[in-house]
């Protein structure tokens, strides 16, 4: 049965439905099979009536008649009677294929039936040349009636968009001028959706204001249909709607016999969106231009291997009139989950067909989030991972904690409707007896989280878009041809018509603070149209930036950052080797072109790997050399690369100690110091390069927080006992009692002590010693005392010995290495290990 909207096919589907002792109705929406479901009910009794969705399924045992969305109809079952609404939807890319199937293969023994729009008359003739068409014409006249600004809106008027920014927008004028609106988006739940519906029935305001999602299933009395938009982002690129799916839209004005009319909106000083003459005259002639190929995918699936049931979705269509659908998200998932390891080893073919029919089945998880494939794979990937593991069930404590975390009333409206996405998708699952060890209870247990969520945005809309009281700063709701002026000044501001929005920082764009949510969504909406060219031009200047354009923004806030004229771009996160962390680019720049990601992306890794070799070239120097010296060398190489070019001397003494004179020449040219106490890379303890040093240290060893970093130039830490071991290691300090003293600064001193000493003279320290070190007078003991000498009273007055040896050693002879006297201060720790 043909014909346009509003002519009654679904009151006689329904009636035809009931005139059979069994049958079935597929919907394209979930809330149109609940509605025709309580009506059947009324009529038949609830134990003979089904409701199948993908989130919901009621199936009495003794169940006759069915109403389910298209997607969900049981096709196995056998029953008198079948229909199928709206079967023009079989045209679409996204559903297409569902919908081509049940026409071509749901049938009821005794009648079937496929309701939908005169477009589809020469696909029916060709595909099932023996049905017979009927046409139901419409029982009112649709109109044209020009253009009128939104304050000349008739009452009882649908105001169509096609974003949610929008549909915003337009609420909050109408609240503003007409004292407020209901709101009609494909994102709310059918509970929200019916509940702003009731809101525009019952009178208590006068105005809808929707997505094309009203073209579908909602039957109100509204006289007329006012376009705010003419065009659409169809999921691949923006277009302009085709005559059909006008038709679909302005055809909600107007019931049964009450003629109704149709228009565009003009919106501040944009010119409004006009129809076309040709446009029009077929609007209200009900002339449209046929569909020349309905969307098709292979249903005679093949679950022998993951392969071969890839092979069977890419299948072509064995008919001119069918055309093959794009990857829909279940086959895009299949196809990221296939090349898993852990997904082939479950699903190979010694495991069965059953094995990749249940994966199969876990793709089919909708993406009610719209988070693209990538993200959604993750998701489906850990539900199959349960379910083809121990019992094939999910496990309970997970559920429950998801549930809890999306159980919460606070947040704006679409925090909200992200919620409800959330809920529907556990709903989903929780409809899946085969996963679940208690599927009714957590189909209780969804369907209540889903319920409060859909009041609490019914709660959220009507404050928002009826009762609200404050003014709406937007004077254009969407530019045309490119006559909305979009300003971005020098200091990153940026401006529509003259209204400051936000700020641009480097990629990252910032609503102002003092706009509210609805303003925010419309405004940045109108500027991002600029901002595209804007951020393709700003990808490009970054290529061409000098390295001095670009800094590491690193204090101890994790993760370090990377900026680009003070603009963050980058992180670093944990890579192959510490002194190799991963660039991972912000998000503001994920929605860029791919291209534009890749240049970016390769700009920073050659600038990240020059800074490297400017702030710690002695480490990427000294890591050149392992192939050039002995094992020994190369391990104790290894070790200072690990270690970030600061190393305990007790750590590394064996090796050290077996370094060949022309390896330790070779470190020591490469600026290796072989101290006392510590072996390290000298240049390395500078203050920048220090920074730097600890950037890496935190991302190697997922650090979450660090302590507040040593200033630039400092020698010492005071307090230090409150400071972790490993930061101060890291950061080439040694701990001493309350204090810290750098690494070489203490190289530095026992170097001095030895050259003040004569033998086991007792000595008296020198008094600068402290001030170098930066240490208290205390401090200078401990550090004394730790470095092997004890304090001793010559005449009164405090003196220090070297309790090494009973005798004193001879002075190194002039030329000789002090590292090799038994008495330098390189000999002080094999003295004290060896006590």
């Amino acid at each position: 049965m043909l014909g346009p909207t509003n002519t009654g096919k679904t009151h006689l589907a329904v009636e035809r439905l009931c005139g059979h002792a069994s049958g079935m109705i597929g919907f394209p929406l979930r809330l149109l099979a609940r509605e025709v479901y309580d009506k059947v009910v009324a009529l038949k009794g609830a134990a003979n009536v089904a409701l199948i969705t993908g989130e919901e399924k009621i199936v009495p045992p003794g169940a006759r008649w069915f109403l389910c969305t298209v997607e969900a109809m049981p096709m196995d079952r056998e029953v008198a009677f079948v229909a199928i609404d709206e079967g023009q939807v079989a045209a679409d890319p996204e559903r297409g294929h569902v919908f081509t199937d049940r026409l071509l293969n749901a049938r009821g023994y005794a009648e079937t039936m496929i309701l939908g729009s005169e477009t589809l008359r020469p696909l029916i003739r060709k595909l099932l040349p023996e049905a017979e068409i009927i046409n139901r014409p419409r029982f009112s006249t649709l109109t044209y009636a020009g253009s009128k600004k939104l304050s000349r809106l008739p009452r009882r008027c649908a105001i169509v968009a096609f974003t949610a920014a929008e549909v915003y927008a337009l609420a909050e004028m109408l609240r503003r001028q007409k004292g407020g609106a209901a709101v009609v988006m494909g994102s709310l739940s059918p509970r929200t959706r019916n509940a702003q519906v009731a809101m525009y029935q019952s009178g208590e305001v006068d105005y809808l204001v929707a997505t094309d999602a009203i073209g579908m299933g909602l039957n109100m009395d509204i006289a007329h249909v006012a376009f705010a938009s003419l065009g659409k982002f169809d999921g691949r690129r923006q277009r302009r709607l085709l005559l059909s799916e006008m038709a679909q839209i302005a055809g909600r004005a107007g019931r049964y016999q009450k003629d109704g009319t149709f228009g565009t909106v003009q919106l501040g000083t944009a010119e409004a969106a006009s129809f076309t003459p040709e446009e029009i005259e077929g609007l209200e002639q009900h002339r449209f231009e046929p569909l020349t190929q309905l969307v098709w995918r292979n249903t005679d699936l093949d679950f022998g291997s993951v392969s071969r049931l890839i092979a069977a979705l890419d299948a072509r269509p064995p008919r001119i009139e069918l055309q093959r659908s794009d990857d829909a998200i279940d086959h895009a998932v299949l196809k990221r989950l296939a090349g898993e390891p852990w997904v082939m080893e479950r699903t190979h073919p010694k495991l069965g067909a059953r094995a990749v029919a249940r994966l199969w089945a876990a793709c089919g998880l909708p993406d009610y989030r719209k988070t693209g494939a990538e993200q959604h794979a993750r998701l489906v990937g850990r539900v199959f991972r349960h379910i083809s593991e121990g019992d094939g069930r999910l496990p309970e404590a997970w559920i429950a904690s998801e549930l809890a975390h999306l159980d919460r009333l606070s947040g704006d409206v679409d925090t909200l409707a992200d919620r409800i996405a959330g809920a529907r998708t556990w709903t989903y699952i929780a409809n899946r007896p085969d996963w679940l060890a208690d599927a009714p209870h957590w189909a209780e247990r969804t369907r209540a989280v889903e319920d409060r969520l859909s009041d609490a945005l019914h709660t959220a809309l009507t404050q928002r878009f009826v009762d609200r009281r404050t003014a709406v700063l937007l004077r254009d709701l969407k530019a045309r041809g490119g006559e909305q002026r979009v300003e971005i000044d020098p200091d990153g501001a940026v401006a529509v018509e003259g209204e400051v929005i936000g700020q641009l920082d480097g990629f990252r764009f910032t609503v102002d603070a003092q706009a509210r949510a609805g303003e925010q969504r419309l405004l940045l909406a109108a500027a991002e149209r600029y901002l595209v060219k804007e951020m393709a031009r700003r990808a490009g200047q970054l290529v061409a930036a000098p390295d001095a354009a670009f800094a590491l923004d690193f204090a101890g806030r994790m993760p370090p950052r990377v900026l680009w004229n003070g603009a963050r771009v980058a992180a670093l996160r944990k890579g192959r080797e510490a002194m190799s962390p991963r660039i991972e680019l912000d998000r503001a720049l994920a929605a860029r072109a791919i291209d534009d990601r890749r240049r970016v992306q390769a700009r920073l890794d050659s600038w990240f790997a020059a800074a490297m070799v400017r702030e710690l070239g002695p480490l990427v120097q000294l890591a050149t050399l392992r192939d050039t010296v002995s094992p020994v060398a190369r391990g104790l190489i290894v070790r200072l690369v690990e270690t970030l070019g600061a190393l305990k001397r007790s750590e590394a003494n064996v090796q050290v100690e077996a370094l060949p004179r022309a390896d330790r020449q070779a470190l020591i040219r490469a600026g290796v110091r072989l101290g006392a106490l510590h072996v390290f890379v000298a240049q390395a303890l500078r203050p920048e390069p220090t920074r730097w040093r600890l950037a890496l240290w935190a991302v190697w060893n997922d650090i979450a927080s660090l302590p507040e970093l040593p200033p630039p130039g400092r020698v010492s830490i005071p307090g230090a006992d409150a400071l972790p071991e490993a930061f101060l290691d890291a950061a080439g300090f040694w701990r001493i009692g309350s204090e810290a003293v750098r690494i070489d600064m203490v190289d530095r001193l026992a170097r001095a002590i030895h050259n003040r000493r004569e033998g086991r003279s007792p000595f008296m320290p020198d008094p600068n010693w402290a001030a170098s070190a930066g240490l208290t007078r205390d401090g200078l003991a401990r550090l004394l005392r730790a470095l092997g000498y004890r304090l001793q009273l010559v005449d009164g007055a405090p003196h220090y010995a070297w309790r090494g040896q009973r005798r004193a050693p001879p002075s190194p002879e002039p030329g000789s290495d002090a590292r090799t006297s038994p008495d330098s201060p390189f000999a002080i720790l094999a003295s004290m290990k060896g006590r």
